[in-house]
């Protein structure tokens, strides 16, 4: 049965990339890496944008190395506009992406100012701070807001050449 009291039946892809954020939640950051890796290896880089962009967002914080982390944030921000483009034509009208690409765009200025890119994590920040008004007035929504002032005080304070962020300094 495809609708069970009015709710649509549940993604079983995400079902799963559900599953191991729970697991990396618990602390077991190398057990997810690895299943994080196997479902991006069955879904591949054609796969549904939607899955791909969630599993790079939470793939992205399991990596050590800053600059793995990038390439994983900028998967999901490019799997992100793809969702946008198949469904509804721009982002802010997708609920899936609206929801996320504040913290799409957060993540990326905390990457780029982990990598000393300063420039590019203000960018970076502009963005998820004008796209932060769509979020809802929620813990998550609140929660993003206060990690992009929380980055923005960080940035500030270290001046334009290093504007480093601890690692792990995620949303």
């Amino acid at each position: 049965m495809a609708e069970r009291q009015g709710q649509a039946a549940p993604d079983a892809v995400l079902t799963r990339i559900g599953q191991v954020v729970m697991l990396h939640h618990a602390g077991d950051r190398e057990e997810a890496r690895n299943r994080f890796l196997g479902l991006w290896a069955e879904i591949g880089e054609h796969g549904d944008p939607l899955h791909r962009c969630t599993l790079a967002h939470y793939l992205a914080a399991t990596q050590d190395d800053p600059g793995d982390e990038l390439a994983w944030d900028l998967r999901a921000l490019t799997a992100a506009e793809e969702v946008a483009d198949d469904r509804a034509g721009a982002y802010e009208d997708s609920p899936a992406v609206r929801a996320l690409y504040p913290s799409l765009q957060l993540n990326l200025a905390a990457d780029y100012a982990r990598l000393g890119r300063a420039d590019a994590a203000r960018s970076h920040l502009r963005r998820a701070r004008d796209a932060a008004g769509a979020l809802a007035d929620d813990r998550y929504g609140q929660g993003v807001r206060s990690a992009i002032r929380r980055l923005e005080i960080r940035l500030d304070e270290d001046g334009p050449p290093g504007g480093r962020v601890p690692p792990g300094q995620r949303l």
